[in-house]
């Protein structure tokens, strides 16, 4: 079992750190670009929403998924912002990025904690709302991404990531169902304790591959 969450860890990693690099190769075009724009702005709408969702219905799992779409909507906003700048630029970008989503998650850390002492059930009906609407804004990133598959642009790691984003709302709405039937917040904190650990595993590989490039950055030989 050990083994084979490394596996599913080691691929969450390869395909956030390759999601990047296919999304400057596609915003070269401008008909990419706009795509790019679009499914950035779709994802920036969705954290604030979900997030905010989520503190309104105390759930853990919600906010947990709020912060993945924030880090899409970051890596679609560096992919578009960075096309003209270094390699050493893109990696502190990388690492502010890496840094800041890291915060957030051990926020989200934080937020199980106390729900672990109260143990007050989230609202399951907002739950299954914004995590409903979250599941079909990505979808709908999905589709938008996936029509560029027929350029021969190595998209696989890409639509892998958006898979993950989807498979984690199903998440969501599976532990809305589990709190409203139970009547438990337990569904709720597994969930987001899942999503939010998958997540921070994914900032600490950004942060370390970035590492090396802002180090020799900063090395005057």
């Amino acid at each position: 079992m050990a083994g084979r969450t490394g596996h599913y860890g080691a691929m969450a990693d390869h395909c956030c750190a390759s999601k990047g690099m296919e999304l400057e190769r596609l915003a070269q075009h401008a008909g990419q670009r706009r795509v790019l724009q679009l499914v950035l702005a779709i994802n920036a709408i969705m954290f604030i929403a979900e997030f905010g969702a989520g503190i309104v219905a105390g759930s853990t799992a919600l906010m947990a998924d709020a912060v993945d779409m924030l880090g899409d909507a970051v890596v679609y906003g560096l992919s578009l912002f960075a096309l003209s700048r270094s390699d050493r630029w893109k990696a502190g970008a990388a690492l502010a990025k890496g840094v800041f989503i890291l915060a957030v998650g051990v926020g989200i850390l934080i937020e199980i904690a106390v729900k672990l002492r109260s143990g007050v059930p989230p609202s399951s009906s907002l739950m299954l709302l914004f995590g409903g609407i979250a599941l079909i804004a990505n979808l709908l990133c999905l589709r938008l991404l996936w029509r560029f598959r027929s350029l021969d642009l190595n998209m696989a790691s890409t639509f892998e990531c958006s898979r993950n984003d989807v498979i984690s709302n199903v998440g969501v709405l599976v532990a809305a169902g589990l709190v409203g039937a139970l009547g438990s917040s337990w569904p709720d904190i597994l969930v987001g304790a899942i999503i939010a650990a998958l997540f921070l595993r994914s900032a600490i590989s950004v942060i370390k591959n970035a590492l090396p490039s802002v180090q020799a950055r900063a090395d005057p030989a």
